[in-house]
């Protein structure tokens, strides 16, 4: 790993997370020399962030099932403790603009991407007009549907299967394959209302200082249940398999995150063909993805403590990283492999529907 200087303007960070992402914050803030405040429930008065932050703060509640954190309760603990920056790694509120802007209208930086960018790619018909219009290719579809029956028309027109998909869903929420009318007449209103693997899931780590962007090459997140990830691959033995498609990949995500003007850590996704390699753009996630630590290893780079710099060179005034430093971090390619899996816990007894693993 590369070694980074101290950061220049931000001296305390709190983690808006919990378990082993609100860890690897952690880790990054000592890294550059920051005091880190770890926030937790009564349900995790013992977990590993709570011990290894160098100051905890207790919320109200006690965090059990349905509990989800409350904008005041952690705003008023940054007030409290003088807190300048705040970063909440993934899920949770990493890509809740409203919690973004509030953490940056009381003063404080929102380590992560603009609002602007959270937003934008928060709607999928949105993000795929920014596609179009940065010359990437997308799946053929159409834009934002209203009804059914917009619905049952374009899916004529494409042909069957189509997958119908809510313009707020993300991460597999909110998604429906349909192989006839009547799948859209029972899908239609499911995918609203939540908001044939011949194909690859690639997807490539970039990062920008609002001018520049830089790619960290791609993964494979392929082998998938329910929608959900369980096997990713750095590099993908896919493209490894294909000269040249990974350097059209990063160049359509680079395209695509320069078009937002993109800062930060962020993702660009693509379904590839596995007959043909054709790819179409997917999605963008404009946060830290869980699997950042296998490309961390084959790029020998610390995406959250950069995710740090470049929110600490903001709040000093300089934009962020310098571009000639940024561009100084562009590998060709990865550097061997890495692999990580995700453990799903499922109940047998109710058709494998999700639990929490413990009868």
């Amino acid at each position: 790993m590369a070694q980074y200087p101290p950061l220049e303007s931000i001296r305390s960070v709190l983690i808006a997370n919990r378990g082993e992402i609100a860890v690897r914050c952690i880790h990054a803030c000592k890294a550059v020399g920051v005091k880190s405040y770890a926030i937790y429930t009564q349900s995790d008065n013992v977990s590993l962030h709570v011990r290894l932050a160098d100051e905890s703060l207790s919320l109200a509640g006690d965090g059990t099932a349905g509990y989800t954190y409350k904008f005041d309760d952690i705003l008023q603990l940054c007030e409290r403790h003088g807190i300048d920056a705040v970063i909440p790694g993934y899920g949770f509120l990493s890509e809740n603009v409203e919690f973004a802007k509030q953490v940056t209208d009381a003063g404080m930086i929102f380590i992560g991407p603009s609002t602007e960018s959270i937003t934008e790619m928060g709607l999928k018909h949105r993000a795929r007009e920014v596609a179009q219009e940065a010359k990437v290719p997308v799946v053929p579809g159409t834009d934002l549907l209203a009804s059914e029956a917009q619905a049952l028309v374009a899916a004529d027109d494409l042909t069957y299967p189509v997958i119908l998909k809510a313009t707020g869903g993300g991460g597999g929420m909110g998604l429906k394959i349909c192989h006839s009318p009547e799948d859209i007449n029972g899908a239609f209103s499911m995918v609203k209302h939540r908001g044939a693997q011949l194909f690859k899931n690639e997807e490539v780590q970039v990062f920008g200082n609002g001018r520049d962007v830089i790619h960290f090459g791609e993964r494979e997140c392929s082998i998938q249940r329910r929608h959900q990830k369980v096997i990713e691959e750095c590099p993908s033995p896919f493209v490894e398999a294909h000269p040249g498609l990974r350097e059209t990949l990063t160049k359509c995500a680079i395209n695509f995150a320069s078009a937002l003007n993109y800062k930060s850590a962020g993702t660009v996704e693509f379904l590839v063909d596995d007959d043909t390699a054709q790819f179409f753009f997917l999605e963008m996630n404009t946060r830290l993805q869980v699997e950042h630590g296998i490309t961390e290893l084959c790029y020998g780079v610390d995406i959250v403590v950069l995710m740090l710099r470049q929110a600490d060179l903001e709040r000093a005034g300089k934009g962020g990283i310098p571009s000639s430093e940024l561009l100084s971090l562009q590998k060709p390619a990865p550097n061997g492999v890495a692999i990580e899996a995700r453990i799903y816990a499922e109940d047998p007894f109710k058709d494998f529907a999700p639990s929490l693993g413990v009868f």
